[in-house]
């Protein structure tokens, strides 16, 4: 209760100038606390940004460092290979002088010069080698030559593993150093190399299968050459992925669609079955892993190269659904590829994500142009039933609402339904924003089509076309439908189609539906991004709302001559006392006004069908009235001219008409604090003109608040009892010679049409407008609160 009693007393005015309003307080520092707490949300994004960036440069960098490493071992092992032959071929000179020397001392000796002679002829490398080789050993090198010869790898393979068993240091394993070489162990190894050059020879035949790269693997197993082994298991799969990849190539622009993710699902099963091979060969170890990796991050680079130059034009819808389809298939083999230990996710991702953001800005840009090209004759525009513009009758026989609205809408979705589980999931906030821009630019493009209505200075306030605007809204059926489609796009349409790709499981059986808490964790967006995107949504309409009104209440003020206008010198020729007593009213204008909103109240009835939506447009209406007084200097000016003579009953008038307006907005159900705070400053700032001009204000006032109040209720309904035959409120007339010249006389011929801004209001359409209950007429409407 007490809150409640605070609330009516901060409602109550007038207040004093002096004093600032504890709610003014509070909106302040929590606009301030916003924009502190969004302020750091961005920071906070930016750093978790540049931490992604990092981690992903530092993994491209271990995968180099990995490259490089083995790199140098392979170098290593070359450098051993020749030391090994260098030390072989000084073994052999050194063996050759020996045996010459020795040959010459025994000549020296003998001092037989022929014997000699005949003894050098004689002495050829088969009779050195047979000095130092065994019979066993010559056998085993003559056998593997022949063997070599006649191309026979499986006995070849067969007998230098039988030989290396019987002879442990003849093992040539990739970390084997040679330091002692003998002339047997040269051959060997040589006989060897012929061997190894053979097999890898079989394994690049065209004709070779991966069954047969197998087993020329295991063979290169057997003779210590695991390295080599696995080189060739994956140069072949390259090889083989290349060739269907020119198969498949010339097909991509007939399937756009769907040849990226064809691709995909090619690159991926490659890597697959390469991974699984070098497993059951090599087995896992960590150099077999880590080559695998820089093998298969060189084939996805090599993917997404061809995608990107295979794909169709980028600014079109084919490549999101293309480039969706793409990431989807990828993304999805990538998770099936980390059950063995492959994460590729992070690396696809910083190949693919650019190339994605790109498509989906060059096709917003075009959005955003198709928007701009919107006119009111686009027909043929064919939404799902869940996406239809949920207007009453009235509003639907407007062809520039129903067809612009659907045509942004087939915008839109013609983006969103492009997209994949996975795109949404990875890119759903830049979507986000982009669908909040379009709608900007949607907005504007509304806003554009309500003709402005220039300054008094300027051409005496016609009507003011906007350049590059093909169609034009001009009637107030046309241009509330205009704002009921803005606003049934932003709180109903546009939420809607954002929902259903978040997560096709939910389907609201409702346009306005909102998910629950319980399937917020299963959204790719989160609720607190979805909320904060429909309030920008709802603040884009406020615009056009706030647009529409000011042009509205401008045309209301400047388009009336006579006594009919809105001025200041209306308040300098007031009525007798005794007629202020018995009789007092708003002035003419105030009248006027008041049957424009009865008159708007019933074409917003009939066009927008929404009670919400009409009673935030009819309080922001008054609210703009109020705010255009209390800033018009112009107005101003009037009481501070000294040539001028103010009477007393002026100020009284001007009073009375402050508290008419406010009655309007609690008659009406739509109570505005806005309105209540400016007609407070307004009754201030005119008691101290009047002052200033030497009008006592205690002496003037001789009544109390309560009593302009009960007269502004009072007058009120009189006018509504004027209206129980209807009336004409674009042709009011002023009878001079009957005693009630000061309000208006309204017609008996009535027009009911809603395709003019004087549309009459009829009694039911009354009804409506006074039907608000105490409650909603002290609770606060506010237009952009749509979340339960």
């Amino acid at each position: 209760m007490g809150m409640e009693s605070s609330s009516e007393d901060e409602d109550d005015f007038p207040t004093h100038e002096w004093i600032t309003p504890q709610s003014h307080i509070n909106s302040l520092y929590q606009s301030q606390t916003e924009k502190g707490i969004r302020q750091i949300c961005s920071e906070l994004l930016d750093l978790k940004d540049a931490v992604e960036n990092l981690r992903g440069n530092m993994h491209s960098k271990y995968s180099y460092f990995l490259r490089i490493s083995e790199e140098v071992v392979e170098m290593e092992q070359e450098l051993i290979e020749l030391q090994k032959h260098v030390s072989a071929q000084g073994i052999l000179v050194q063996d050759l002088m020996s045996g010459v020397c020795h040959e010459l001392d025994e000549w020296n000796k003998t001092g037989d010069e022929s014997d000699c002679e005949e003894d050098l002829k004689a002495f050829d490398i088969d009779n050195f080698l047979n000095n130092e080789l065994d019979d066993t050993k010559l056998l085993f090198l003559q056998t593997v030559e022949v063997l070599l010869a006649e191309h026979k790898i499986d006995e070849a393979v067969l007998a230098f593993e039988k030989e290396e068993a019987l002879h442990s240091n003849l093992k040539d394993s990739e970390s084997t150093q040679w330091t002692d070489d003998s002339s047997f162990e040269v051959a060997f190894r040589e006989k060897k190399a012929v061997l190894v050059d053979q097999l890898v020879e079989m394994s690049q035949q065209p004709s070779a299968g991966i069954n047969d790269i197998k087993k020329v693997m295991n063979s290169l197993l057997k003779l210590g050459k695991s390295s080599l082994a696995h080189q060739l298991l994956l140069k072949a799969y390259d090889s083989r992925l290349r060739a269907k990849m020119e198969v498949i190539l010339p097909s991509c622009s007939t399937y756009s669609e769907t040849y990226a993710a064809t691709l995909s699902q090619l690159v991926f099963s490659t890597i697959l079955a390469a991974t699984k091979n070098s497993h059951s060969v090599l087995g896992d170890s960590a150099s077999c892993t880590n080559r695998i990796i820089q093998w298969a991050e060189d084939e996805m680079e090599f993917f997404v190269q061809q995608v990107k130059d295979n794909a169709p034009q980028l600014e079109t819808a084919l490549a999101i659904r293309s480039a969706s389809n793409c990431l989807q298939a990828s993304l999805t083999h990538c998770s099936s590829l980390s059950s063995l230990g492959l994460e590729f996710s992070k690396v696809l991702k910083v190949r693919l994500i650019p190339y994605f953001e790109e498509i989906l800005d060059l096709n917003f840009k075009r959005a955003k142009r198709q928007v701009l090209d919107i006119s009111g004759n686009d027909d043929g525009v064919i939404l799902s039933p869940e996406l239809c513009l949920p207007l009453s009758a009235a509003a639907t026989s407007n062809l520039i609402l129903t067809n612009n609205g659907k045509r942004f809408m087939s915008i839109v979705m013609d983006i969103l339904e492009k997209l994949t589980p996975m795109a949404i999931l990875h890119f759903g906030g830049t979507i986000l924003n982009h669908l909040y821009i379009l709608f900007e630019e949607y907005v504007k493009r509304l806003v554009k089509a309500i003709p402005a209505f220039s300054s008094p200075s300027e051409d005496d306030g016609i009507m003011e076309h906007s350049e590059g605007t093909d169609f034009l809204v001009e009637t107030d059926a046309q241009q509330l439908a205009l704002l009921g489609t803005a606003y049934t796009v932003a709180e109903e349409l546009l939420p809607v189609a954002v929902s259903r790709i978040i997560n096709p499981r939910l389907e609201p059986k409702e346009p306005g539906h909102d998910f629950n808490s319980e399937t917020s964790d299963q959204l790719a967006i989160s609720m607190t991004k979805f909320k904060e995107w429909k309030r920008q949504l709802q603040h884009s309409v406020v615009k056009l709302k706030d647009h529409f009104c000011r042009q509205y209440i401008l045309t209301f003020i400047y388009s009336r001559e006579d006594k009919t206008r809105l001025d200041a010198r209306m308040y300098l020729y007031g009525v007798g006392e005794d007629n202020w007593d018995s009789n007092p009213l708003p002035s003419l204008p105030f009248q006027a006004l008041f049957a424009r909103l009865q008159q708007l109240a019933s074409v917003a009835s009939d066009v927008l069908g929404k009670e919400k939506l009409q009673k935030s447009l009819l309080s922001r209406l008054t609210e703009t009235v109020v705010i255009w007084l209390s800033a018009e200097q112009d107005f101003w000016d009037v009481f501070e001219d000294e040539s001028v003579q103010l009477k007393p009953s002026g100020l009284q008038q001007l009073i009375l008409d402050m508290h008419f307006i406010v009655e309007i907005t609690v008659l009406g159900g739509y109570p505005s604090r806005i309105v209540h705070q400016t007609v407070s400053t307004i009754i201030t700032q005119a008691v101290g003109a009047f002052s200033k001009r030497g009008i006592d204000p205690q002496s003037t006032l001789r009544h109390e608040d309560e009593w302009f109040v009960d007269a502004a209720k009072t007058s009120i309904n009189k006018l509504l009892l004027g209206t129980s035959s209807g009336f004409e409120s674009s042709e009011i007339d002023i009878d001079d010679d009957d005693d009630d010249a000061d309000h208006i006389n309204f017609h008996d011929d009535i027009s009911y049409s809603a395709d003019t801004p004087s549309s009459p209001l009829s009694m039911h359409s009354m009804d409506s407008f006074v039907s608000a209950t105490m409650d909603e007429i002290y609770s606060t409407v506010d237009f952009t609160d749509s979340e339960p």
